[in-house]
């Protein structure tokens, strides 16, 4: 049997009790045969290239750990019709020194959530036009969570059954996307 595939998992909400990472945790327990890994952006230092010469310690630990997972996996809330600050950060810095881009080609997938009935509808599409960019293949699955406050319990065990099918049939294509475009990666480089 194979080893699971590691997915680096970006929040992109700091709160102590984040529904986006009740999220990331529902979607982990719900697809067998991935690895999820949080990786902490809070800590992050702003990027400034200035600091590019003698990166801080931060930096180099989550671009390592990125760069060492099969894909990524953001779970975000929409904060003024985009990201988060701190999500925007971690790209930044990921996304540096130029041509050593952590996300580049790696599979990805975007979920966003918001209290709100659109879900974060903002959020998820200015951050997929950010991956685009960055060249990470996004899962091509529309994923808002609205409501989101309400479908935990205060264990934040997740109890609506819509958002848990939902989120059993995304884990499922999301683990097929990994598979095609690291199968898609590896004909192509056999093949150079």
């Amino acid at each position: 049997m194979s080893q699971p595939r590691t997915v680096a998992v970006v929040v992109g909400s700091l709160r102590k009790d984040s529904v986006s990472r009740k999220i990331a945790r529902a979607l982990e327990t719900l697809t067998p045969g991935l690895k999820f890994v949080e990786v902490e952006i809070g800590s992050l230092p702003h990027f400034d290239q200035d600091l590019e010469a003698t990166p801080p310690a931060e930096w180099v630990a989550f671009r390592e750990q990125v760069k060492t997972a099969d894909a990524v996996l953001f779970v975000t809330p929409e904060y003024n019709r985009s990201i988060p600050g701190v999500l925007k950060n971690a790209i930044d810095v990921g996304s540096r020194p130029y041509g050593s881009s952590v996300w580049n080609g790696k599979p990805g997938a975007v979920i966003s959530a918001s209290p709100g009935a659109i879900g974060g509808f903002g959020a998820f599409h200015h951050l997929r036009q950010t991956l685009v960019f960055l060249n990470v293949p996004a899962l091509n699955i529309e994923a808002y969570i609205g409501g989101a406050f309400t479908l935990f319990d205060d264990n934040g065990e997740l109890v609506n059954e819509s958002t848990t099918e939902f989120l059993r049939a995304y884990g499922q294509a999301f683990k097929a996307w990994i598979e095609k475009i690291l199968a898609d990666e590896a004909a192509v480089a056999k093949a150079a």
